[in-house]
């Protein structure tokens, strides 16, 4: 009796412990789940271009990290670049009509919806540093509402500006000595910079576009294309243009990352503010990369067959001052359309200039 009495009150004690336990596990408040917003991201160009292999390799785990870190939101990416969901000229678009959430947008396809964009473009020979000109068209795009405002007519909101390349060069398929050299010559380019031609006696501009670059060359459709050394590498453009010169035309922004003005409307401010800090981090990332590559890159086409010749600097100044002044153009073009072009033009040359780069020619100076 005495045993029964004793397994009892083991008995007891054990379903009292049990109760207890189950008592702390039902007042136990388990963490909230982060909520899960989707986001398509995009771009035209394949993953191996740079900015491509970094948004999805630095930016995009980036932005996971702080928003974990945060707790509250996480995003489930779909990544749609290389033709996939747009090709490179329709990335303005698709993010318009909503077909990506979030990408970026090759400004210089775009000259005539997104006219500010070129400022980098239109003031050649002067910086040939993608970090000084990122920032300073960066700074010049939250100084100025003008760059907002022509990506809000396209239903878009800016987060920053890119610049992948360290200067454009010149690759040819004969050699390239001098200015003269180019008289006669079909040059691929795109965009503003088909306009650096506009100087040289029979020299003519066709427009084109990174992937297409080593096409129009090989088959004779250009005989050279303006370029840098990092994306010649990666394009293999040694193969078909195996002379480069080294003229330093400058470091211009080519890229702009924007988020679907009805996407973001819907965002949390948290998921904002993560976005528009990762953003800047991306900007500097990519800027140091394409300097940080600039000589390795220059290496790697010399190793793939390719020659280098040093523009004098006699022959860049004439280049410079051949040209028509299509900083002016461009300035005075949104000037009159309400626009502060003018301005715009003096205050992003002033910071090149506290940067510690004088320009060969000071475009504004002739406004």
């Amino acid at each position: 009796m005495l045993k029964l009495v004793k397994q009892i009150s083991q008995t007891s004690v054990v379903l009292a412990a049990l109760a207890l336990g189950a008592n702390t596990v039902v007042h136990t408040t388990p963490a909230a789940a982060a909520e899960t917003i989707n986001m398509i991201a995009i771009d035209g160009y394949p993953e191996r271009s740079m900015w491509v292999k970094e948004f999805s390799g630095f930016f995009i785990p980036r932005v996971n990290e702080e928003l974990a870190a945060g707790g509250k939101y996480e995003i489930k990416w779909q990544e749609g670049y290389g033709g996939t969901i747009v090709k490179p000229r329709g990335v303005l678009e698709g993010i318009q009509l909503g077909l990506g959430d979030i990408g970026i947008v090759t400004t210089i396809f775009h000259n005539s919806k997104l006219p500010s964009q070129g400022i980098s473009a239109v003031t050649p020979f002067i910086a040939a540093d993608a970090r000084v000109v990122a920032k300073a068209v960066d700074e010049i795009a939250r100084e100025f509402p003008q760059m907002a405002k022509e990506l809000d007519a396209e239903n878009q909101v800016y987060l920053a500006t890119g610049v992948v390349l360290d200067t454009y060069q010149l690759f040819s398929k004969t050699p390239i000595n001098s200015l003269s050299d180019l008289e006669g010559k079909k040059v691929a380019g795109a965009g503003y910079n088909l306009r650096y031609l506009e100087g040289i006696e029979g020299a003519a501009g066709v427009r084109g576009g990174l992937p297409t670059f080593y096409n129009m060359i090989q088959t004779g459709v250009t005989e050279a294309a303006m370029l840098w050394p990092e994306a010649a590498k990666t394009f293999k453009i040694a193969e078909v243009a195996p002379y480069m010169l080294k003229v330093d035309l400058g470091a211009v922004n080519s890229k702009t990352v924007t988020v679907n003005k009805d996407v973001w409307n819907k965002l949390p401010d948290d998921v904002k503010d993560v976005l528009q800090q990762v953003a800047l981090e991306y900007r500097d990332h990519v800027a140091g990369i394409a300097m940080d590559r600039a000589a390795e890159s220059l290496e790697a086409y010399k190793a793939g067959g390719g020659t280098v010749v040093e523009m004098s600097a006699e022959a860049r100044q004439a280049w410079a001052d051949s040209m028509p002044n299509i900083a002016v153009d461009w300035a005075k073009k949104l000037d009159s359309t309400g626009a502060p072009g003018s301005d715009m033009l003096k205050a992003y040359i002033g910071k090149l200039k506290d940067a510690g780069f004088t320009p060969l020619r000071d475009w504004a100076a002739e406004l």
